[in-house]
């Protein structure tokens, strides 16, 4: 079983930076997948970023040149980076972990709000 915590987010102003961090409990390894997802107001839930060790970085056409993921695997912790964030940016964010398991299996975090408002 994998618990996730994310945190970070909050209010900020077009073009300002927030990083956010989803915290791992239960047993996690560096084979899975973690994954940044959103979903706005009235919008469906997009991936906006995913990562596997080892692994290239994928992200969703316009995060790409602001947000950067990363993982830090001693800490069961993965980062997301966001910076010249847009008001199209804001939603709720969420961690998922990807268990690589036949079928694989998903954990979601309770999410955190990420507002970009002047």
């Amino acid at each position: 079983q994998v618990q996730l915590v994310e945190s970070g987010g909050g209010l900020v102003q077009p073009g300002g930076s927030l990083r956010l961090s989803c915290v791992a409990s239960g047993t996690i390894g560096e084979t899975y997948t973690m994954a940044w997802y959103r979903q706005g107001p009235g919008k469906q839930r997009e991936l906006v970023a995913d990562e596997t060790t080892g692994r290239t970085m994928d992200y969703t056409n316009s995060v790409k040149g602001r947000f950067t993921i990363s993982r830090d695997n001693a800490k069961k912790t993965v980062y997301l980076e966001m910076s010249d964030l847009k008001p199209e940016d804001s939603g709720v964010y969420y961690c998922k972990a990807r268990v690589p398991s036949i079928p694989p299996r998903d954990y979601w975090g309770q999410g955190t709000q990420v507002t970009v408002s002047s």
